[in-house]
């Protein structure tokens, strides 16, 4: 078995350019890919704009409920996991689509599952805000 150092490549074992960035560089590639990321998304998904306007009035109202700051936070919080999980859907979704656009029954069921993840996440971020409004106001 061939060992390599982490920045060397070979046609076996390719590493991608953006793996050699170091220190700031690294960072600011990593905040720019963010960035392109979310673009991307706000652009090209109707899903992750609705989500994202969702989130903002939801966060406003829980900034103004007389709740704890735990409270507080874990209904902002995972709010922002639906939005976390929107993103890995997309993702995926992009990568199907990368690879082809023929229908098939493995790019359905990876469809269909990260569509899944998001439909279990905002029941989380429903249950979790019924249960901090429940027991805040009940």
């Amino acid at each position: 078995m061939m060992f390599l150092h982490p920045h060397w490549t070979t046609m076996d074992n390719p590493i991608s350019e953006f793996k050699t960035l170091r220190g700031l560089e690294r960072i600011g590639a990593a905040c720019r890919n963010t960035w392109d990321g979310l673009r991307w998304a706000w652009r090209s998904e109707a899903a992750f704009r609705q989500e994202v306007v969702l989130i903002v009035v939801a966060s406003v109202i829980a900034l103004l409920l007389p709740v704890s700051g735990f409270q507080r936070l874990a209904m902002i919080g995972v709010l922002i996991v639906v939005l976390i999980v929107e993103l890995i859907n997309s993702a995926i979704e992009a990568i199907v689509d990368r690879i082809s656009l023929e229908r098939h029954p493995l790019s359905k069921a990876a469809k269909d599952i990260g569509s899944a993840a998001v439909a279990l996440t905002l029941l989380l971020a429903f249950a979790t805000w019924a249960v901090v409004l429940y027991n805040r106001f009940m």
